[in-house]
């Protein structure tokens, strides 16, 4: 159980965490129903994460289909002290396609993230705006340290598995 104090930095280190990524994956389905995933930018705006992304891409059609996805939001592996324990936040999104019509905010960050005349490039082509908004998550940053957390950090439970020593699982039977 951590203490009030560790709950609190954990929190911080969550918010900073996120505020640090610049880009997500993304699990979607591919006409087969068979997983896909991308990688893109993303930018954050009113509660969600937004992403730019090309109709060449493959994730554009299974992005445009799905009504949800799941995302990862991931840390540095080279900077985790143990690789089992790599700092990264996944949630689940309702995903919805936007006009790029009045997102003038959003853009606006996707050019400080990036370049600003990239963006403006991007915005005379073939990309489209898609809005996924986070619903139920999970931050992990390392052994003993997840918790389930709404996107804002409103909602930050710290994961506790009730394991009495000795306790071992059944292994599996099917033979």
């Amino acid at each position: 159980m951590l203490t009030d104090s560790q709950n609190d930095k954990a929190l911080a280190d969550y918010r900073s965490f996120l505020a640090g990524r610049r880009t997500v994956v993304i699990a979607t389905r591919d006409e087969n129903r068979d997983p896909f995933l991308s990688i893109a930018p993303f930018v954050v705006h009113d509660g969600a994460l937004y992403v730019y992304v090309s109709e060449v891409a493959d994730h554009y059609r299974y992005l445009r289909a799905a009504q949800s996805v799941r995302i990862l939001v991931h840390g540095d592996e080279s900077a985790s002290p143990n690789v089992f324990g790599v700092e990264r936040a996944a949630f689940v999104c309702t995903a919805e396609q936007q006009s790029d019509e009045g997102r003038d905010a959003v853009f606006e960050k996707f050019a400080e993230h990036t370049n600003a005349k990239l963006v403006e490039t991007l915005r005379g082509l073939d990309f489209h705006l898609f809005r996924l908004t986070p619903q139920d998550g999970r931050y992990v940053v390392g052994f003993g340290k997840a918790f389930e957390v709404s996107f804002d950090g409103g909602r930050f439970d710290h994961v506790v598995v009730d394991k009495k020593p000795g306790d071992k699982k059944p292994a599996d039977q099917t033979a």
